[in-house]
């Protein structure tokens, strides 16, 4: 028998990300991650700045994915926000 296939879910984030904007970020995540198994949840972070509130709003959808069986990758993230994320120690569960 075949392993079940691998889903992924796509969001993009968007700047400016306010720390207001999260409590919604976040539900709407939720929303699309329980919708099925395990799989990815492939965020779209070109557009952000590298700051506080987007390693809370990524912090958070990591605990969201994790919650739901689903790893995080970063795609367009910039040198400096990896670095925060590093600085931050997240640079295992948020990979670019």
């Amino acid at each position: 028998m075949a392993a079940p296939a691998q889903r992924s879910v796509s969001i993009a984030i968007h700047a400016p990300l306010r720390r207001e904007d999260l409590p919604g970020l976040i539900a709407r995540t939720c929303a699309l991650l329980a919708n099925g198994g395990s799989g990815e949840l492939r965020c779209e972070v070109g557009g952000i700045f590298a700051d506080g509130v987007a390693v809370d709003a990524l912090a958070r959808l990591a605990l969201a994915a994790r919650r739901s069986n689903c790893s995080v990758r970063l795609y367009g993230a910039s040198p400096q926000l990896r670095a925060l994320v590093a600085f931050a120690g997240l640079e295992d569960v948020l990979r670019s």
